[in-house]
């Protein structure tokens, strides 16, 4: 069953009376009056003043640099810096010593500083570390060296000669005794 068949069936909004509740109201009909709209459906939502057209506007995919060119912005700021040599970007104290603050804004809007000098979320601070119990500390650095050190792959051949030899072993001794 479709939607208009669905609303033909059923009352939906006003329209569908036709006169009948305007011929009510003034006949001082008020039984009529009531029945009418008791007979409306209860949402509000199917009422005819809610349907209005849908328009299909197309979506709007606008992206940072699309935004960041039509408001004249400078590049965003970087989350970390991409090479060590890049620290010399944080130099500023000759321009503070020298009070030139306003150039120092200028030179952060036009070439924005990273906002870290690294962008690894496992790092921990080692003054973080220093206030943590000495069975955290310790559980950090086993698990730093277990990232570091490269581990180890199981032989299966020799552990299953190594097995084989022993059961040989044992043959041979349960033999001799």
């Amino acid at each position: 069953m479709t939607v208009d068949a669905l609303s033909n069936d059923i009352l939906v909004h006003e329209l569908q009376l036709g006169e009948q509740l305007n011929e009510s109201v003034h006949n001082k009909r008020r039984s009529d009056f009531s029945l009418l709209l008791a007979m409306l459906t209860d949402d509000v939502r199917a009422h005819s003043q809610f349907k209005l057209p849908q328009t299909i506007t197309p979506e709007n995919t606008t992206s940072t640099e699309q935004l960041r060119k039509r408001f004249q912005l400078p590049n965003e700021a970087p989350i970390a810096l991409k090479n060590i040599e890049d620290t010399q970007l944080f130099n500023q104290a000759v321009l503070i010593e020298s009070k030139q603050l306003d150039h120092l804004r200028l030179l952060n809007a036009l070439t924005p500083n990273p906002l870290a000098f690294r962008d690894d979320a496992s790092f921990i601070n080692q003054q973080v570390i220093s206030n943590t119990s000495l069975y955290c500390q310790q559980k950090y650095k086993d698990k730093t060296l277990e990232q570091t050190q490269p581990k180890a792959e199981f032989n299966a051949d020799a552990w299953f000669s190594g097995i084989k030899n022993s059961l040989d072993k044992s043959e041979f001794l349960s033999a001799v005794v």
